[in-house]
């Protein structure tokens, strides 16, 4: 999104506010598509941004939702719930009859309590319920999935499971992987997996539902290139495994960071010893950018302003509205004339920062999300949230 439909967009709108590019979306979407190949699925972690989902581009063939909440969402949103692949590690029987309900197309299961809840509710139902089976980090493992030699336990007595079908494995060990070289270990890892199951126990994993963890780079000038020279550094081993089982990657930042910008309007402007500050209605309990501290890091701000500029260019501290000192979203970032006013917009901002930061945080006005193409122009979808409550006088 460049200066000029930025600054248009931005008369139409309050700050703070996110504006969420669809046509960006779909964009590195479709890069993914064509670096994967046709026959790899790709699958949304809707967690990344939940704002997206009633827009998401054909090209997904799945949807991760990962919390009664997500579902929630979905419900809402009226997405095809035979995309949807129930995940998350805090299952209990009221979720599993619930998404049950719903119909959702996948199940994934983190432990052997989640394969038994599945299959009681399939059991009751008097359906057979396809389930991924998650595996942990072979590196060390973590909260999330099971060692290997229980999922192949599992497999091993599948027979005993009446309400469920073991379809495949779920395998993601983490997000900002800069290297190829994990990815390609792990893909091998996946391939190999998938022949000793076949030949030790009889059976085809028939699918795997992988996620790459593929980093995104927030603060660097050259991040488009980057971030592709990633994707085609490992597109061909995943080509590889799609010719072996059906394959679909789940991805939620990669795909939705690139597509968000967060606008915020500057509301007073000082020097403490030598230091400029401005003050932003905003802050770090609404922008939250991995990798992020205490503002050492600049990503790429757009400064909108009305009066033309004046040729002062001065590192400024960039502070949000909150009563501590760590909020700081920018040191050293030098702007020409920041005046009260004037707007900022945090580009790549995607995917989690609209989630991840302290929303309740001194009872500050929630941000506007807002979405935007080329054809359907500017919508708003949430409005501010507290505004009509703190607003209204005392009867």
């Amino acid at each position: 999104m460049n200066t000029e439909l930025l600054c248009s967009l931005s008369t139409r709108l309050d700050t703070p506010s996110y504006i969420f590019d669809l046509d960006e979306f779909k964009k590195r979407a479709d890069l993914v598509r064509k670096y994967f190949g046709d026959k790899t699925g790709l699958c949304f972690s809707i967690k990344a941004n939940p704002f997206l989902l009633g827009r998401l581009p054909e090209v997904f063939d799945k949807i991760e939702v990962c919390s009664p909440g997500e579902l929630t969402v979905c419900e809402k949103t009226g997405v095809d719930m035979s995309k949807i692949i129930f995940s998350g590690v805090n299952k209990t029987a009221k979720d599993v009859h619930r998404a049950a309900d719903d119909e959702v197309g996948t199940f994934t299961a983190e432990s052997r309590l989640h394969v038994k809840l599945i299959n009681d509710e399939g059991v009751a139902r008097g359906k057979v319920f396809p389930v991924l089976l998650r595996v942990t980090d072979v590196k060390g493992g973590s909260q999330f999935g099971m060692e290997e030699p229980e999922v192949l336990d599992i497999i091993k007595n599948r027979a005993d499971f009446k309400g469920i079908e073991i379809v495949g494995v779920h395998y993601f060990t983490g997000t900002q992987k800069k290297k190829a070289k994990p990815i390609v270990r792990e893909l091998d890892y996946l391939s190999e997996l998938i022949d000793r199951v076949e030949n030790d126990l009889g059976f085809t994993i028939e699918r795997v539902e992988y996620g790459t963890g593929l980093a995104v780079d927030y603060f660097d000038k050259d991040a488009d290139k980057l971030e592709e020279e990633r994707l085609a550094s490992v597109s061909e081993k995943i080509r590889e495994l799609s010719e072996k089982a059906s394959l679909t990657v789940e991805m939620g930042r990669f795909f939705a960071a690139p597509c968000g910008y967060y606008l915020t309007r500057v509301i007073d402007a000082k020097t403490n010893y030598d230091i400029n500050y401005v003050i932003v209605d905003g802050g770090l309990n609404q922008l939250k950018y991995d990798g992020q501290l205490q503002g050492m890091q600049i990503p790429r701000i757009v400064h909108l302003k009305d009066n033309p500029a004046k040729g002062d260019v001065r590192p400024w501290t960039l502070c949000g509205s909150l009563c501590t000192t760590a909020d700081i979203l920018a040191r050293n970032a030098e702007f020409d004339t920041l005046e009260i006013g004037d707007i900022l917009v945090f580009c790549r901002t995607g995917a989690y920062s609209v989630t991840e930061g302290m929303a309740v945080f001194l009872s500050r006005e929630m941000p506007v999300v807002s979405v935007y193409s080329e054809k359907d122009g500017l919508q708003v979808i949430r409005e501010m949230l507290y505004s009509d409550v703190f607003n209204t006088p005392a009867i």
